[in-house]
């Protein structure tokens, strides 16, 4: 005997409109356990929906450019009914034979499920009603999905410059030139002017390709942060010997095919050592800007670099654990965050972010708030100098340090302050204890 079982998307942490770019299945497939059935992207990860039972695909509820939800439906899936009990899989719930079944995402009417005595029977969904809509734009699916990224209605664009007037993505990209230029003709001068457009071919060949929805989506949020808050860098560096010497001779004592402890963990110990010193760099502005909300728990982002862009997996609860604890978590996070698969709730939370270049180089830069956070700290490659001990020059290893932080909730003496703290703690670690 066999069993229908409806595949949906898991919990992702209280995320909606989680786009799909990827359908990897059709009805009639075979998939097997944890087979990936679609490819999701949230603002800041594409992450895999992975098949929770091995089965026959009688039929796929998405497609394309949808947006979904937790509990959105997938697929529905023809198992045996060994393949079906429930500890198989926490997120697909059996079809009900003989009952119509309804489908929660966007509105469709799905005709009843009926299973006879042989195999069970799904009837396809008819169409979605945008078709009831009235005017609906010709256009493809990725069309459609590049005009929601850049919040164009399609319905505006009258006439397209496709086959019997279908909307190409060129359509769109002149809709919002001509918006542009109708807002920039109409401003009154409060706004921020724009950069031109150039058109680069005219000098020689190019090639054009789009960006990744992360690094769109980055670069909002920090175009809004570089506008709206008052940043400071200050910059300092710190010796490290001590750090240093205790680093290795832990790794030292570590089997071999043990991660090893990276001085960014020392830093993450420090930073929260400096922050429950200083707590407004543990708060937040409110929305309006009247309040500022301290927080009492101590979680620290990491921004790691990724092909498709940077990412920030939060670290929970630094405060509470070991070196050893936060090495092995940190190890993990970023090898998630490199494969896109990082949920969005294991980046959400943070206090305080760290942005390290020190595995490339470097010997300072201005790293931008990541709001609502108050600061940052950047950190670059360590390296020897002479340093004057006030009788002769003698050699340290430096670290340079770079806290930018919001100058509407910390001033300029604070924020050198904070700095102090947090060399004392990377100048002698045994600080860390008291």
């Amino acid at each position: 005997m066999s069993s229908l079982i409806e595949i949906k998307v898991p919990d992702l942490g209280n995320v909606a409109d989680i786009d799909i770019i990827d359908v990897l299945i059709k009805p009639g497939d075979e998939v097997v356990l944890e087979q990936t059935l679609a490819v999701m992207e949230t603002d800041k990860a594409t992450m895999d929906l992975p098949a929770s039972v091995a089965g026959k695909i009688k039929q796929v509820h998405i497609k394309v450019g949808d947006k979904v939800a937790e509990g959105t439906l997938v697929a529905t899936l023809e198992v045996s009914d060994e393949a079906a009990s429930p500890s198989k899989a926490e997120q697909a719930a059996p079809v009900v034979s003989n009952e119509p079944v309804a489908v929660a995402t966007a509105p469709q009417t799905v005709a009843p499920v009926v299973e006879s005595p042989k195999q069970a029977v799904v009837v396809e969904a008819t169409p979605s009603s945008e078709s009831n809509l009235g005017f609906k734009p010709h256009a493809t699916p990725g069309v459609r999905l590049f005009a929601r990224e850049l919040g164009v209605d399609l319905s505006k664009i009258a006439n397209g410059s496709g086959h019997k007037g279908r909307i190409l993505k060129d359509d769109v990209k002149n809709f919002v030139k001509k918006s542009l230029a109708t807002a920039s003709s109409a401003s009154t001068g409060a706004g921020i002017p724009s950069i031109p457009a150039v058109d680069f071919a005219q000098f020689g060949p190019i090639e054009e390709k789009a960006l990744s929805k992360i690094k769109r989506l980055t670069g909002q949020n920090l175009t809004r942060v570089w506008l709206n808050l008052p940043l400071v860098t200050y910059h300092d560096e710190v010796s490290i010997d001590e750090m240093e010497n205790f680093r290795k001779s832990v790794n030292a004592g570590l089997a071999k095919d043990a991660v090893k402890v990276t001085g960014l963990v020392f830093i993450m110990k420090a930073l929260v050592a400096a922050m429950q010193k200083y707590p407004a760099f543990n708060s937040s502005l409110s929305a309006d800007g009247e309040k500022q909300i301290f927080k009492h728990y101590f979680h620290v982002g990491i921004a790691v670099d990724t092909p498709n862009g940077l990412v920030v997996p939060v670290i929970r609860d630094v405060n509470q654990k070991s070196l050893l604890q936060l090495t092995a978590e940190l190890a993990e996070k970023s090898e998630l965050a490199r494969q896109g698969k990082l949920k969005p709730n294991e980046m959400q939370g943070g206090c305080i972010t760290i942005s390290s270049l020190g595995g490339i180089g470097g010997t300072a830069f201005t790293p931008i708030v990541n709001a609502p956070e108050v600061a940052i700290l950047g950190v670059t490659r360590a390296k020897m100098q002479p340093v004057w001990n006030g009788s002769a020059f003698e050699p340290k290893l430096m670290l340079p340090l770079d806290l930018t932080y919001d100058h509407r909730v910390i001033d300029g003496a604070e924020g050198a302050r904070f700095m102090e703290a947090l060399k004392n703690y990377l100048g002698d670690i045994r600080r860390l204890l008291l």
